[in-house]
């Protein structure tokens, strides 16, 4: 199957899948303290989300191994659609909480196994622009998604899920008429006819790529719990000011990721541009300490994304290259150390927030850093097992 044919597919599979996902945002609050929710228990609403996807994602990479892309997608997206009607029909908090659940066991399926299909449908050549372009598709859905979901719950808070529900339906029969299978007709690859466990992707230098993963995630779910917060006090910015410092920001990670992920990593590797985006994203979170006005802003919060973008590519395909576990098993672990980055983000970030409201970002700086020595480290024991290898 060619990557040509089907990069294009999965791009349109994931911008539909997260538009939906983005419909909800800027609704759930205000519609879950309807219900009668607390601060404290939409908190735990948001959380059980994360936690489910952390448990079930390497569950759902590894089947995908087994029984093949096309199911473990199209299971995905329904279980995202079911999860948007059951909360379109809540009337007690405690029905939002079971639709959350479902949503965040099923719908993790998504995210690694497109990753894998990538893998599979792409040269290691190309890999970097594979990712890249699925991360692209995954920004502009989150741009485009609240935008759409602001607008419509003017009326009524119920209808952007339902529109959301129906944006994941119409995704889930596009993907069964149009998505081919990425591997063999028997629906096996090679490694999942072998049965690793499921943590046998995280073996050898591969395993600090997921810590690295992680502390780039929390650094950066740190800053989107608090950002709303600092920019109100450093620049008087207000929620709408925001809506558009954020769109300016996934503007420029999607075009840097769709069109620059590819050309520099084929020209100078993974390595290059993970280190690079790791870089770039530390010298964001300096500059955003300085925010002073919209523009300031917008820029410095730009030059973060920029970074931040350029480092999931780059470590998904450089997984997919080196693990012998599987591609699904490999984009699955991977999926569930971001997601724990996503549980564990937003309280520190709180945290450090209520002590002095630089601190966030200050970490941020110092997770890079920290991210970046990894990444050193990994270089060296990835050169030594090669070493061996050849000795041998």
């Amino acid at each position: 199957m060619k990557s040509k044919q089907t990069l294009p597919i999965l791009f349109a599979i994931m911008f539909l899948v997260m538009i939906g996902f983005g419909i909800i945002i800027p609704v759930l609050p205000f519609y879950a303290e309807e219900i009668g929710a607390t601060p404290t228990q939409l908190g735990l609403l948001m959380a059980v989300y994360s936690i489910m996807q952390f448990l079930f994602a390497p569950i759902w990479g590894r089947i995908s191994d087994r029984i093949g892309r096309k199911p473990v997608i199209m299971i995905g997206i329904l279980g995202l659609s079911l999860s948007f009607f059951m909360m379109a029909l809540s009337t007690e908090l405690w029905m939002l909480f079971v639709a959350r659940i479902i949503g965040g066991i099923l719908s993790s399926a998504n995210m690694p196994t497109v990753m894998a299909y990538v893998a599979d449908v792409t040269s290691e050549e190309n890999r970097g622009k594979g990712m890249g372009i699925i991360g692209a598709a995954t920004g502009l859905g989150f741009i485009f998604g609240p935008a759409i979901g602001g607008v419509f719950s003017a009326s009524s808070l119920q209808i952007p899920f339902y529109l959301a529900g129906g944006s994941s339906l119409i995704t889930f029969f596009f993907v069964w008429f149009v998505l081919r299978e990425s591997l063999p007709k028997d629906g096996k690859s090679e490694v999942s006819q072998k049965k690793p466990s499921l943590l046998a992707a995280f073996k050898g230098p591969n395993s600090i790529l997921f810590i690295l993963q992680l502390f780039i995630t929390l650094s950066l779910a740190g800053l989107e719990a608090t950002y709303a917060y600092f920019a109100a006090v450093t620049a008087g910015l207000e929620s709408k000011q925001l809506g558009y410092i954020f769109m300016i920001m996934g503007f420029a990670q999607a075009l840097i990721q769709g069109g620059l992920v590819g050309k520099l990593t084929k020209k100078y590797g993974e390595g290059f541009v993970i280190q690079l985006g790791i870089i770039i994203s530390a010298i964001g979170f300096s500059l955003i300490l300085f925010t002073n006005d919209f523009l300031t802003a917008a820029i410095f919060l730009s030059i973060f994304g920029i970074g931040n973008g350029l480092i999931r590519p780059g470590i998904s395909s450089l997984l997919t290259k080196t693990s012998s576990a599987g591609h699904g098993s490999a984009t699955g672990l991977l999926s569930s150390f971001d997601s724990l980055g996503r549980i564990i983000g937003p309280p520190l970030g709180g945290l450090l927030y209520s002590i002095t409201i630089g601190f966030p970002y200050l970490a941020g700086m110092v997770l890079s850093i920290i991210a970046l020595m990894f990444y050193q480290i990994y270089r060296v024991q990835t050169k030594h097992t090669h070493s061996t290898v050849k000795k041998r």
